[in-house]
């Protein structure tokens, strides 16, 4: 797998983005501001990581996406693990991540990966989008917060 920078977002990488954040207008809100990496398999688009700069010295994955296919074959951890070398070269001391907490399989990656929870922002979803979300049979509501010191 090759991990590429991502340079100019076109309709597949939207396709890819939408499956992790349902609103192409907060995606075009953070993605300026952005570090924005692909992987690739033989040239596939298999999977994409969005870094943003929050404080001085804090990166926050905003959003992580695999392709359906590929699920399961240890790509976002790849990805992840991808971010925290990314933000130690340069000169980050804490990766955060934010999640539903119906993400169940999330939550699972981000912990397996070494994060650790430090807070919840209730009514995150119901705030910040126009439609509800369901995931695993729940309304989202809640954003769980993970990080991890690199």
């Amino acid at each position: 797998m090759e991990i590429q920078k991502l340079h100019k977002v076109v309709e597949k990488h939207y396709d890819l983005l939408l499956e992790a954040d349902p609103s192409k207008k907060i995606i075009d809100d953070y993605l300026p501001r952005s570090f924005c990496f692909t992987a690739q398999e033989e040239g596939q688009l298999v999977g994409v990581i969005i870094l943003l700069p929050t404080r001085p010295t804090t990166l926050e994955v905003v959003n992580l996406a695999v392709q359906k296919d590929f699920r399961g074959q240890k790509i976002g951890q790849t990805l992840l693990y991808f971010a925290l070398t990314f933000a130690k070269e340069n000169q980050y001391e804490v990766v955060e991540v934010g999640t539903g907490s119906t993400g169940f399989e999330q939550l699972y990656l981000y912990q397996k990966c070494g994060f650790r929870m430090s807070h919840i922002e209730r009514d995150f979803f119901i705030n910040h989008y126009e439609q509800p979300i369901f995931e695993n049979g729940l309304q989202l509501k809640d954003m769980v917060r993970l990080s991890q010191a690199v």
